[in-house]
Order: structure tokens, then sequence, then C-alpha cells
């Protein structure tokens, strides 16, 4: 999503990534420590593993060369001792912010550059000693920035221990989205998003945000971006420019077979499709859409879809405050979904491949299967930041609401134990009396 303006899309991106460890909170320079973590390995004994080691587990979209792509993208695994170094290889985006973690303990940030290696977890980090209930002991690593990316070279321990692999978890979601579920404008990017805050507060839940600023759901140019979802979608990369110079006219299609399928795919695209600036007509948009979710039962033939209705932000109206315009195509998708969960659709099913641009029937569906989440009265103008984006309170609140609206609809029980989701948000008052 960008404003009705028309903000530039790729000088914002850019802009994002010069200012390194600097985070802006209303206009003011936010304080941040976050550890420079650069090592000289010669320096250390460690045991070394190759980015192919079957230990590593790698959340989001991963391409060939181990080099990360779309919002949020990640890896995982367990170990022994007090060492984990990962040395990044040279596709990765100078300075890129990652978050890490050891097990449940806080997210800690550091910024890494491609051809050095990072020492993450130290005999001095804090809580490497802890023990229990979490074992073994495990780490996570996400990139924040949905613009750039990582490539991971190697992963060390300590001289003498191991890596070990970690069961995928017994739940899986996918997000597709723009700005909005890539989390634009909130303090840690990905890390704020609430699409990142319904995979890590669902808890137990493996999951991926394919996501990207300013991309429509049509196939077609829109803020830059030369492809739309229902084509993209289907393929490793974003439409970022970093993705032009990896791969230029031939991208990595993804490959569906080699990863767990998606018990549960969330859908919030269509507001750079409704933006005038996009010209994409309602028909088009529909059609588009109809495809990704044929998509997505094509490639996930067990999943449920839910699909969100769109927020365009607010104004001052006379003594109010309002929604810019209407949610966008809100009769268009409400009669869509009443299309996929009719007896007519349900008892002959179409799949699309956004590779091979064909469509396919398959078995028929026992029931419906795709899903409205209607986010009227959610967000208020408060929630929506100067940029056309949600605030991280205003990302909190789609993300509780979206909890709420899985355990109910799919009777899935929120199984998060304690672990910090959103990074910075602990406010509260000290003072008693005022």
């Amino acid at each position: 999503m960008l404003p009705p303006s028309g903000l530039f899309l790729a000088g914002l991106a850019l802009f994002s990534g010069l200012v390194e460890s600097t985070i802006l909170q209303n206009g003011q320079v936010r304080e941040t420590s976050f550890k420079n973590t650069a090592v000289d390995i010669g320096a250390f004994s460690l045991k070394t593993y190759p980015p192919n080691a079957t230990e590593i587990s790698y959340q989001g979209r991963w391409d060939s060369k181990y080099v990360s792509w779309w919002s949020a993208p990640g890896l995982k695994f367990g170990y022994t001792g007090s060492q984990v170094a990962i040395t990044f290889g040279r596709s990765t985006s100078p300075g890129v912010l990652v978050g890490y973690r050891i097990a449940g303990l806080d997210w800690q940030f550091t910024n890494v550059t491609g051809g050095q290696t990072h020492m993450l977890i130290g005999p001095d980090s804090p809580g490497v000693d802890l023990t229990g209930p979490i074992n073994p002991m495990t780490f996570e690593l996400r990139v924040t920035n949905w613009a750039f990316g990582i490539q991971i070279e190697a992963v060390h321990v300590g001289e003498g221990q191991k890596l070990v692999k970690l069961p995928n978890a017994p739940r899986r979601i996918e997000v597709i989205g723009d700005s909005l579920a890539a989390g634009m404008y909130t303090s840690y990017e990905g890390l704020s998003s609430w699409a990142y805050g319904v995979g890590a507060g669902l808890g137990n839940t493996d999951y991926s945000i394919t996501a990207y600023p300013g991309i429509c759901a049509a196939d077609q140019d829109c803020w830059g971006n030369p492809r739309g979802q229902v084509h993209q979608w289907f393929y490793t990369s974003d439409t970022s420019w970093r993705a032009t110079e990896a791969h230029g006219n031939n991208p990595e299609p993804w490959d569906f077979s080699k990863h767990p399928a998606a018990d549960l795919v969330i859908i919030n695209i269509g507001t750079n499709d409704q933006n005038s600036h996009n010209n994409v007509s309602a028909p088009v948009y529909i059609d588009a859409l109809t495809k990704i979710v044929q998509g997505v039962h094509g490639k996930y033939p067990k999943a449920q879809v839910v699909v969100m209705s769109l927020w365009l932000g607010f104004s001052q109206t006379g003594n109010t405050y309002a929604s810019v315009s209407s949610q966008g195509f809100v009769k268009e998708v409400q009669n869509m979904i009443r299309m996929f969960n009719s007896d007519k659709y349900l008892n002959n099913p179409t799949v699309y491949d956004g590779v091979t641009k064909t469509s396919s029937q398959t078995n028929k569906k026992t029931k419906p299967f795709v899903h409205l989440f209607n986010t009227t009265g959610i967000l208020q103008h408060n929630d929506i930041a100067p940029q056309w984006h949600p605030t991280d309170v205003g990302a909190i609140k789609v993300a509780s609401h979206l909890l709420q609206f899985i355990k109910m609809t799919f009777g899935w029980e929120l199984e998060a134990t304690g672990p910090e989701v959103f990074h910075e948000t602990l406010y509260w008052n000290d003072e008693p009396s005022y």
C-alpha cells in the first residue's frame, strides 16, 4: 500500500537501507544498542556446517544459493555448547539488520554484511547458560527488512559441539500480501508486522510471509514492481531490484513439493490495485485474486484460505475522522468468496499454476474453504501512520483480532507460551499518583 499522493517506493526502500542501525520514532531517532557481532573467525576453534546441512531449517523463501527473499525470512536450529556464528555470503545486503534469539529469550539485533562472520551467541551472551524448559537449546534468526536479504555461507558452533535438527511445527501458515503484510514503516519492519504477529503469536506454528511493498494482485507494474502476486507468488524471489540483479528475467520457480504445505493461507492484497495510480479495474483485480486462491488450492489442496478485506486509512472529516474512501472491492470480494464456497465450484473446483499460466480441474472439495476476515472497525485514524501504513500498535491490533478469528473459525488454540513477539513494545506507567 502506498498513499494516494504516490510516493516513490524504490527511493524509500533505498533510503531505509542507508540509515544503518537507525529507527525513527515519530520523527525522532530511537536509541538502539545493536551489538557489533563481526569477528575474525580465525581466532576461534569452531565446527563448521555448510548451508545445506540438514540440521538447518529455513523459514520463508530462500533460493538455491541460500539467499533470502520476501519479508521476515529466517532459519532455526538446535545446538549444543555456547557458541553460534554465521558466515554470510557476498549476496548479503550491506548492513542489513537481523533479529536473533536464544530459545524463548528476547530478540537481539545486529547489522550483518556479506563476506563476514558474526558471532551471534557466545559465552557472554545473556541467557546462554540458562536451562529448560526448551531443550535442546534453540537458535532463531530473522531478516527484518523486506527489501534486503542475507546469504548463508556457513554456520559454526564450538569445537566438539553440534547442530541439532528441530522438528517441523505441527501447524503452518503463509501470508500473501503487499506492504501492509510486509511491515513497511513499522519499527522493525518484518518483525513488527501484523503478519509476523499472527505467525509468532499462534505459537507452535511455522510461518512464511510472501509479501512485498507496492505489489498488486494483478500482473502488471505497480509502484515499480514489474509483476503482480498472481505471477510472483509462484516464484522464490520477490520483485525487488535485488531479484533483478540476481536472476534477471529468469527467477527460480518455488518448488512447493520440497517444502511442507501450509495449513492456512491468509491473503491481504488489493490496496495497490484499488489505487487509481495503477489503473486496475475491478474485474481485472478479481480475476487475479481468484487465480491466487486457485493457485493456493492447487499447491496446498488441504489448506484453508482467509481473504482479508482492505483498509485504506483515515482523514479528518468535519468534526471527526473517517475512512478516506470505501474499503475497496467490497462487493466483488464477497461475491468471489461466495463463488468459491458454492456447491457448483466445490463439485468442480479449478486450480491455477502461475508458472505455466494454465488452469485445470482437481478433486472436489467437501466443504467451503475460503473465508472472509472483515477488518472494519479494527483500526482507527491514530492506528495509521502519516505514511498510510499501520503503526506498531495498529499492527498489533490487526494481529490480535486475526488470532481470535483463527481460533474461533478453525479451532486453533493459541499455543504461544510467553516468548517475546513484538520487540520494544513494553510500555507502562511507573507513577502511581499523577
